[in-house]
């Protein structure tokens, strides 16, 4: 494996992760806030991990499957691996469940929240926040950073996919943790550092699979990373979004995700 290639997706996951701190920063400049934007963002984030879960990534892992195990039995286990990915983000999801609420957090930062003393609810929020969004990403890390070895322009898109994402994560973090102790400096770095799991969670998955990596191996990974992104998209993303701001403003941005995906990948045809 070419080493500037490892460099490449590490910094592509690095970037991807620490953009928790772009949604803290934001929290701080609450007359900027916009939720719409915000909202078409998320949705946009979703159409681009859809479509390139579907699109893309799906049949890249199934050629790879079916090349090592024919036709009939390697398309089986692309939607084993598929739907095993789904299940393995899930059981995550159920067993380290999201804290981010974000009708309470948009009513922070915009000003509009009810008075509330109790520091320690918030503190403790923000402190489950980080931890939930740190175990969360160590799966998107190796999804953005097995897609970047793979290819680099489709590890680029998952990138600033996975980017957007975690905008309302840094914020779900900082907010609370803001209020409740009046420090944007430990609010900042608290989310910054959830945002490390990322790169992470990339390093200690590449080092455990690289000793299997084979046809069979890229293509399980990788359709395993389809059903998570897939997940994530319909979890996450869409009802976040709509949290955020409108329905056809989430919509809207998975629409504009899905074409800006479609082309940028009739470019590289």
């Amino acid at each position: 494996m070419n080493s500037d290639n490892l460099l490449f997706a590490l910094g592509l996951t690095v970037f991807a992760g620490l953009s928790t701190g772009v949604g803290s920063l934001m929290s701080f400049l609450s007359k900027k806030f916009n939720p719409k934007f915000l909202a078409g963002a998320l949705g946009f984030s979703a159409g681009v991990m859809i479509y390139v879960s579907l699109i893309d990534i799906f049949p890249k892992a199934k050629e790879s499957l079916v090349t090592y195990y024919g036709n009939v039995s390697g398309y089986w286990y692309t939607v084993i691996s598929f739907f095993s990915g789904i299940a393995l983000i899930a059981l995550i999801d159920k067993l380290i469940p999201s804290y981010e609420n974000p009708h309470e957090i948009r009513n922070i930062v915009t000003g509009n929240q009810k008075n509330n003393n109790d520091q320690t609810k918030l503190m403790r929020m923000g402190l489950f926040s980080a931890i939930a969004i740190a175990i969360h990403n160590f799966p998107e890390g190796l999804a953005t950073f097995l897609a970047a070895i793979s290819d680099p322009t489709l590890g680029i898109s998952i990138a600033v996919a996975v980017a957007i994402h975690n905008i309302p994560e840094g914020v779900a973090v900082s907010v609370p943790v803001y209020y409740a102790t009046k420090s944007r400096r430990k609010a900042f770095w608290l989310s910054f550092l959830s945002g490390l799991a990322e790169p992470v969670g990339a390093i200690i998955g590449y080092f455990i699979l690289s000793h299997f990596f084979s046809d069979a191996t890229f293509g399980v990974i990788f359709g395993a990373v389809a059903g998570i992104m897939v997940y994530i998209s319909l979890d996450e993303l869409l009802p976040t979004a709509e949290e955020y701001g409108e329905h056809h403003i989430a919509i809207g941005g998975l629409v504009a995700g899905m074409l800006v995906m479609a082309l940028s990948l009739l470019l590289f045809v």
